[in-house]
This record gives C-alpha cells, sequence and structure tokens, in this order.
C-alpha cells in the first residue's frame, strides 16, 4: 500500500473519530442544575430526588392547549410504560398565551395517569424558572434528562412524536426511541426535534 494511501486512510479514520466525539459531546454537554417544582399541596418536587431514576423526563404541558389534550393518552402510554423501567415523569403546568380566556373547568380535563391508574398530579413551576432553565417554549415539550454522576445531562429535548394531531398517522416516536436508546445504554441518536404546540407565556 502506498505511502499516500496510508495518509488518506490514516486521515479518514482521525476524521470519523473527531465527528463521532463531537456527536457524544453534543449529546452530554450540557448538564442542568438542581431545580424544583411544587406539588398540588405546595410541597417541593426537587430534580435532585430523582438522582436513582434511569431517567427523569420533564413534560411541560397545560389543560387548557389543544395539543396538550390530543397527547392525552400517548403522555400516558409513557408514562405507564417507561415508568415501570425506572423513568420518572414529571408534568409540569406551564402557562400558555390563551389560557386568560379558557374556562378555569377545562384544568380538570387533562388526566395523566400513572402505572398503578391514578392521575398524576401537574407541578407547577414558580415564574417559570423550570421552562426556562430548559429551554422549553410550547406545550406540550419534553425534555429528557439523564443522571450523571452528581447532576444530570440533558439528552433529548422537543416534540413528543412527529404528528402532534393523528397519533394514527405517527411515523416517528422521539420521546420513545430516546428513552428505548438510553435505557439500553446506547447513545439517545437525535437529541432535539422542534416541537407544535402551544406558545408558553413569560
Amino acid at each position: 500500500m502506498s505511502r499516500r494511501k496510508i495518509t488518506l486512510i490514516a486521515a479518514a479514520a482521525l476524521l470519523l473519530c473527531t465527528v463521532a466525539a463531537g456527536a457524544v459531546r453534543a449529546q452530554g454537554s450540557r448538564s442542568v442544575p438542581d431545580f424544583s417544582l411544587k406539588n398540588d399541596t405546595n410541597a417541593e418536587v426537587a430534580l435532585r430526588s430523582y438522582a436513582g431514576s434511569k431517567a427523569v423526563v420533564v413534560v411541560f404541558v397545560n389543560p387548557t392547549c389543544a395539543f396538550s389534550k390530543l397527547y392525552q393518552n400517548r403522555l400516558t402510554s409513557l408514562a405507564t410504560t417507561y415508568g415501570a423501567q425506572g423513568v420518572q415523569f414529571l408534568f409540569v403546568n406551564a402557562p400558555i398565551n390563551l389560557e386568560d380566556s379558557a374556562d378555569a373547568g377545562e384544568a380538570e380535563k387533562l388526566k395523566i395517569k400513572t402505572t398503578g391508574g391514578a392521575d398524576l398530579p401537574l407541578l407547577t413551576d414558580e415564574g417559570q424558572k423550570v421552562s426556562t432553565l430548559l429551554g422549553a417554549t410550547k406545550t406540550p415539550e419534553v425534555v429528557v434528562l439523564q443522571p450523571v454522576g452528581s447532576g444530570f445531562a440533558v439528552r433529548y429535548k422537543g416534540a413528543i412524536d412527529d404528528n402532534a394531531q393523528v397519533e394514527g398517522y405517527v411515523k416517528e416516536r422521539y420521546v420513545q426511541q430516546a428513552l428505548d436508546n438510553l435505557l439500553a445504554g446506547r447513545p439517545v441518536g437525535v437529541p432535539d426535534k422542534r416541537a407544535a404546540g402551544c406558545l408558553i407565556k413569560r
């Protein structure tokens, strides 16, 4: 083999290693500090308390958002399936621009079930600190966190799947794929996908 061919092969190998390392860094470079939410009894729910979970899925929803309602069954299915595998789901009630004109009774229409069949409470993000920290802008929008060392790394952020309106037409299930990869010890794959939904009010 000529010297030139060896040089080209070595350069190609180095390039591939650099790209692969860059992809790993892109998925694991962003970590988030501890944060807390409030439950319906005004008690603090801290991220650090889930350090023993295999992953923490933070889902921003709003009871008056039509997109949140469209995803209700899919979110219940995800929480049931992956909750049984050591994944913690946190559903955060985020205010949206249409909320002021909505009927307060609408809040009762968004029900997310746990593995045992009970409704999961919607947590409160006071001052929109957590949605700002995680970069969430819409409901529903998901951020998948993985415990790493003494903190949490962002592994995926964005849409739940590729069809907000018709579940039967879904082809790509982004959150499911991310969780399957994490639970199998693989890189998450696609780190973000733009979410479709209601804009979070700032």
